[in-house]
């Protein structure tokens, strides 16, 4: 069926979001001319210029140079970060969901020079490949009313890091230093947590599932998490050290098909096994190995390390693990509706403002659609064979 052509009313309340959220950003500046800018702003990212660069943007705006927009950008006074605090109560406001998902990643930038803040030669799992970017690590937050990113951070290589000359050339402040992706997306999680987000799980694929100390942080704060690892991470059971590629070579009959959610075709349908292993206090958090079968080729396989209540149902952990798949959306949606990645700004704080004002727009469309499907939809998900197979 043909999607039903939006009513006037549709428009004027979509219309009365934007005039809301603007006035939101509003608060924080002391300034009429960058407070009108900032709306005038977020209104070009969610308009149809083919590119939201600075001179679409204007060209957009009904201005013939894209001064205003650079100002806004780069030399007016305002906190990026305090507007960052104001998207994260604008998601929870309307998107909050009891069994919602935190979902950790990175997004590459790819950007020619070696001026901007963060540029140099590394893998961008946006182009699959190393090129010339800016990486950036995001963390959104998926549930039954939606999905919309809640923070981000630009990594900053450690050459850049110890570089003062770079440094000061893009705007790098002080206290930037050094820190590891997994500890970029630790540092917004915690962020997000702390500030009464809550959450039923926590994901993110093998860059941060595989670093210990993010495991760690999360067990002790006892949030649950389910978080994909390369298949030589080792893991304890019994009073043995195993590979989970060796673990789960034999499960036994411990395979059951589940659905990780749907998909652009459907359901996503895989075979799983769940088992146990060693956990410091079984009795207030288990651990568990969950392992991912593809049903067409039984040699494709994934891993997660899973933490969580004791007496997890297998299929919620697999509920979980395929809410990864919702920061990619976001990602696309982001980038192709709202700019995400056509900024031509170079400095750090240029970045933080382009792509945090994308992100307000980008949860602007996710709350405008939230409302426009009438509610919580039914979960996704678990639905399958195999109730009760882990071991």
């Amino acid at each position: 069926m043909a999607e039903e052509r939006p009513t006037t009313q549709d428009v004027q309340r979509w219309a009365g979001e934007l005039q809301r959220v603007g006035a939101l950003l509003g608060g924080h500046f002391a300034r009429s001319e960058p407070r009108a800018r900032a709306a005038d702003y977020l209104r070009g990212l969610l308009g149809d210029a083919q590119r939201k660069n600075g001179w679409q943007v204007a060209e957009y705006l009904g201005e013939d140079r894209p001064y205003g927009v650079q100002h806004l950008l780069g030399r007016a006074d305002w906190d990026a970060d305090a507007v960052r605090d104001d998207l994260r109560a604008y998601v929870l406001e309307h998107l909050a969901d009891p069994d919602g998902v935190l979902v950790a990643d990175e997004a590459g930038f790819l950007k020619k020079g070696t001026k901007s803040a963060g540029v140099q030669r590394q893998y961008s799992g946006t182009a699959g490949r190393i090129e010339n970017c800016q990486v950036g690590v995001f963390l959104a937050f998926a549930g039954r009313r939606g999905r919309a990113f809640l923070d981000r951070e630009l990594y900053l290589p450690r050459e850049w890091a110890k570089d003062a000359g770079r440094r000061g050339g893009a705007g790098v402040p002080e206290e930037a230093r050094f820190a590891t992706k997994p500890a970029l997306a630790l540092r917004m999680i915690e962020r997000a947590l702390g500030a009464g987000v809550r959450a039923a799980w926590v994901t993110a694929d093998e860059v941060y599932g595989c670093d210990g100390k993010l495991r760690q942080a999360l067990e002790r704060r006892r949030q649950p998490y389910v978080l994909a690892v390369r298949s030589d991470q080792a893991v304890c059971v019994g009073f043995e050290q195993l590979r989970v590629k060796a673990l789960a070579a034999a499960p036994g009959g411990a395979w059951g098909r589940l659905s990780a959610g749907d998909g652009a075709k459907g359901p996503r349908w895989y075979d799983w096994a769940c088992v146990r292993v060693n956990c410091p206090e079984p009795e207030e958090f288990q651990r568990w190995l969950l392992v991912r079968r593809s049903v067409s080729d039984p040699e494709d396989l994934a891993y997660y390390l899973c933490g969580g209540p004791p007496g997890t149902a297998p299929a919620e952990l697999v509920r979980a693990a395929g809410a990864r798949w919702a920061i990619e959306e976001c990602f696309e949606a982001a980038k192709g509706e709202v700019g995400l990645a056509d900024y031509e700004v170079r400095s750090w704080v240029g970045w933080y403002r382009h792509v945090t004002l994308a992100l307000f727009a980008h949860a602007l469309l996710a709350v405008v659609r939230s409302r426009a499907a009438g509610g919580p939809a039914r979960k996704k998900g678990g639905g399958g064979r195999g109730r009760g197979w882990s071991r």
